[in-house]
Order: structure tokens, then sequence, then C-alpha cells
């Protein structure tokens, strides 16, 4: 079964993105968290949305 959302902990892994940096992205409403208990979870394809958003190297 493929996971829908992940806490910051496993996105920082998923996404090699410093936990700072998603914490910024939170306040700049580039994601969104969603909260379950004391848990911050995050929905996979709103990490993907904003990875594909990233500028590509050139």
């Amino acid at each position: 079964m493929t996971k829908i959302s992940v806490t910051i902990p496993e996105a920082v892994e998923m996404t090699g993105i410093g936990r700072s940096s998603i914490y910024k992205m939170f306040s700049e409403n580039r994601l969104t968290a969603r909260k379950n208990g004391k848990r911050t979870l995050i929905l996979v394809e709103e990490l993907e949305r904003v990875i594909k958003s990233l500028p590509t190297a050139t």
C-alpha cells in the first residue's frame, strides 16, 4: 500500500529537503500542514507538486 501522507521526518528523507525548509514552505503556504493529534502530516501529492515546481538545473 502506498502512503498518501507522511510525517515531517519522512518528508525530509523522501525529498532531501531540510526540516527548516519544509517549515518555511508551510509559512509561505507552499505546503499545507495537516494535524492528527500532535502529528503533523503532509500529503505526498503536495510534496511531489512542490518538487516538480522547483527550477531545473542548467
